[in-house]
């Protein structure tokens, strides 16, 4: 009889604990299904900040610090009376510089916004405008990169002058978008170049073996998968990998050619990397500058136009971004250490 009581007890017991799961598993559904329904959808919106605004403003904070209060008292006087010139004659004979910041990842994730802000650009551009992009990017998926290098080349294409600033790194896949711009400038110690393609990945079959674990892969098309992570590779599919890169680094070293044909491409396309000065002597790079000098120097002549094209995303949505940013951080990190 006890025992029988025991058998029950422990069945009700483990009933509960499943009930419990599955309710927490219903619960956790219910819920994202509720995030990713609610709310109106992506939300976009298209920033503009004005960096001539923005720099005397910071001026005038400067001044308030550092001068008397007469001083002051004159200088902003000085500067209403500018203002006033200013909006008297309008915006509509000036030159406008916009300026995009590019931040890269191993899939170019934001090349989506590039894609908006070009297209904008383009509807929006007139006589004497110019562009400049602030690239920081250490490359990453061929096709990721490539698209992004061809968004910067419809500017390219339409006669719009452009400028890209490197002032930390532009490396293989953001080597393959600085490229494209008529001139490009870097900051004395940013990385430059590694005019290169690589694969890697590890494989356990050797692993797999010692514990009797079979791996099967069937394909059809004889190089439909040349290597594997799981299976037993050969040097045929590995000799196919290596054609395969080759082709690929042909393509990436053509690209550059087209857009600076003066450039020793026996000597800048082995995937090594330069720093400014080096990148500059051998052809990678055009000048030593900052994109903080080269706007302070734009500042006096042109309406510095800061465009940034946002897209609010949905909770889940910003979660599992956030995941594969903190991932895709982690690889790039890696990639660079190694």
């Amino acid at each position: 009889m006890e025992s029988l009581i025991q058998v029950v007890l422990e069945y009700g017991l483990f009933l509960a604990k499943t009930i419990t799961i599955l309710f927490g598993i219903a619960v956790l559904l219910i819920l994202a299904m509720r995030l990713r329904q609610g709310g109106h959808g992506d939300s976009e919106q298209l920033e503009i900040t004005d960096l001539n605004q923005r720099y005397r403003d910071l001026t005038s904070e400067l001044k308030a610090f550092s001068l008397s209060k007469k001083a002051f008292k004159a200088y902003r006087k000085a500067e209403h009376k500018e203002e006033k010139a200013r909006e008297k004659a309008g915006h509509a004979d000036r030159k406008r510089l916009f300026v995009i910041e590019f931040n890269g990842d191993i899939r170019a994730s934001e090349v989506g916004a590039l894609r908006v802000l070009v297209t904008t650009l383009l509807m929006e551009a007139r006589d004497g405008d110019q562009v400049l992009v602030r690239l920081d990017n250490s490359g990453g998926l061929v096709s990721d990169h490539g698209l992004a290098a061809s968004q910067l080349a419809r500017i390219r294409d339409k006669g719009i002058p452009l400028t890209v600033a490197v002032d930390k790194v532009a490396a293989s896949g953001g080597y393959l978008m600085a490229c494209v711009a008529e001139r490009i400038i870097a900051a004395p110690f940013a990385v430059i170049g590694s005019i290169g393609v690589l694969a890697e990945l590890p494989n356990f079959h050797r692993l797999l073996e010692r514990y009797g674990v079979d791996f099967e892969l069937h394909t059809a098309g004889e190089y439909k998968r040349t290597l594997t992570l799981f299976g037993e590779n050969t040097d045929e599919g590995r000799q196919k990998l290596r054609e395969q890169l080759e082709e690929t680094h042909a393509l990436f070293k053509s690209f550059v050619a087209t857009y600076r044909p003066a450039l020793d491409l026996d000597r800048a396309a082995t995937g090594e990397y330069w720093h400014g000065q080096r990148a500059v002597e051998l052809g990678l790079v055009d000048a030593i500058q900052t994109s903080d000098d080269f706007l302070l120097a734009a500042n006096s002549e042109m309406d510095l136009l800061k465009l940034k094209y946002r897209v609010r995303k949905k909770p889940i949505e910003r979660i599992l971004s956030s995941i594969r940013a903190s991932l895709d951080g982690a690889v790039a990190n890696w990639r660079r250490t190694s």
